[in-house]
């Protein structure tokens, strides 16, 4: 019952991420300091889901553990078109949480036996772009796993990564258009 709560209180979201983008608004951006650079955010962003998607790999019977959930794009985050036009540093802050989250996992012990180096490159050029507004967050080291689950993390943490490349494909996208 509670997922559907969530799925109907995100549908409005999903909704206008899948729609064209609407008439242009006037873009304001609030305070002086660096700004973000929407269009090489979005053709890295489509990079990264270009690169993700060449993975592919069906992950299918894995237990989904709420604890666990990367950071995700939530209704709450303010990343639908007319919040992004006014004021996006909360949807930022989200993707810097994600874009960072993914960039500790690719380079946590999940992956030393099938190191990614391109798909870390895309995520530290994302990363550099988005950070240059608003920071760096503090890293944090994921806990070792047993060497067995490694193929199943891997899959489950490339296909997570390419839902979230999607969603921020989008945002980048309608954020990069000419106004």
């Amino acid at each position: 019952m509670a997922s559907l709560h969530r799925l109907r209180l995100c549908l409005p979201l999903l909704l206008l991420l899948l729609l064209p983008p609407a008439a242009p608004a006037p873009v304001t951006i609030p305070g002086p300091g660096p700004r973000t650079d929407w269009a090489a955010c979005k053709n890295i962003s489509r990079e990264l889901l270009q690169r993700v998607a060449t993975l592919k790999e069906p992950v299918q019977g894995i237990p989904e553990d709420p604890k666990n959930w990367p950071p995700r794009i939530r209704c709450s985050d303010a990343c639908d078109p007319s919040t992004l036009d006014t004021n996006n540093t909360r949807c930022l802050r989200r993707i810097l949480q994600g874009l960072q989250h993914y960039r500790d996992l690719l380079g946590s012990d999940i992956f030393t036996t099938r190191p990614l180096p391109w798909l870390e490159a895309a995520l530290d050029q994302l990363l550099g772009l988005v950070q240059q507004e608003h920071g760096r967050l503090p890293r944090h080291p994921m806990a070792p796993s047993e060497a067995w689950a490694h193929p199943l993390l891997q899959r489950l943490a490339l296909q997570r990564l390419q839902s979230f490349a999607t969603v921020i494909s989008r945002i980048f996208t309608h954020s990069a258009s000419p106004r």
